[in-house]
């Protein structure tokens, strides 16, 4: 579409710090665990993606994007076709790119600035046009403070197979009497190891990975009564309550802003 490389490799070593990649993904499209050289801000301006480190889970609809340091090892899974953009970035381009993984707010410019820099080639000039908008571009990418969809996996071995089934069927988890008496430990115990762990207490761990669990089949234009009920939920009114309260809008809109 663009007339540029989609092998990520090529963007890697680029005589600018920062590089753009356009690629169309279907849905459900699974990159494996990969790492890269320079920086990455993965965002897609449909659909919905999840992007997994060692440390966790992040997921980003269309205003959001997920910003991986350089080096850090990840995978991404799409739910619903995704349009991606990349961005490939010296971590140094600028001083307050961070330095862990971080959600990033897409504003309109910095959107307009992305689909831009998809079309400049690697081998600009940097003196010109090009290289302002792409300059222009690194100003913007100061993170800003946004509610983030991040499912943190611990390292526990109490906790950590725990999670891991939450994360896998999220309507269908037990309660902390429930997993404490199936791991063999007091529910104080697992309570203080589970906060410990994952910074969240075991209930509001189990709502994060709902959140992201919901966003991924909204993603994928499955209707809200359908998510509800797979979800666990008694009615859609509970979950669309649920969303809202902690996403600030509601289900059926939340790929309309």
């Amino acid at each position: 579409m663009f007339g540029k490389s989609e092998d990520r490799d090529d963007y890697q070593v680029t005589p600018g710090p920062v590089a753009a990649m356009a690629r169309d993904l279907p849905d459900g499209h699974v990159i494996a665990p990969h790492r890269h050289r320079r920086a990455q801000l993965i965002y897609g301006t449909s659909g919905a993606i999840t992007v997994t480190t060692g440390a966790g889970s992040w997921v980003v609809p269309p205003n959001r994007a997920v910003w991986v340091p350089a080096g850090v090892r990840h995978s991404m899974r799409t739910s619903g076709p995704v349009t991606m953009r990349t961005l490939y970035v010296e971590q140094d381009a600028r001083p307050w790119l961070p330095a862990a993984c971080t959600v990033v707010a897409v504003s309109a410019l910095l959107k307009e600035l992305i689909e831009a820099a998809t079309r400049i080639p690697v081998d600009h000039d940097a003196e010109g046009r090009d290289g302002k908008v792409l300059s222009l571009l690194l100003d913007e990418l100061e993170p800003v403070a946004v509610p983030a969809l991040h499912l943190p996996m611990p390292d526990d071995p109490l906790v950590a197979p725990i999670c891991a089934e939450i994360a896998e069927r999220p309507g269908e988890a037990g309660t902390l009497q429930e997993w404490a008496e199936r791991s063999y430990v007091s529910r104080t115990t697992l309570a203080r190891r589970f906060r410990q762990a994952t910074g969240y207490s075991l209930g509001r761990w189990r709502q994060q990975a709902l959140l992201l669990a919901a966003v991924r089949m909204l993603a994928e234009r499955r209707p809200v009564t359908e998510v509800a009920a797979e979800l666990g939920y008694d009615s859609p009114s509970a979950f669309t309550a649920m969303f809202t309260r902690a996403l600030g809008v509601r289900p059926s809109r939340y790929f309309e802003t």
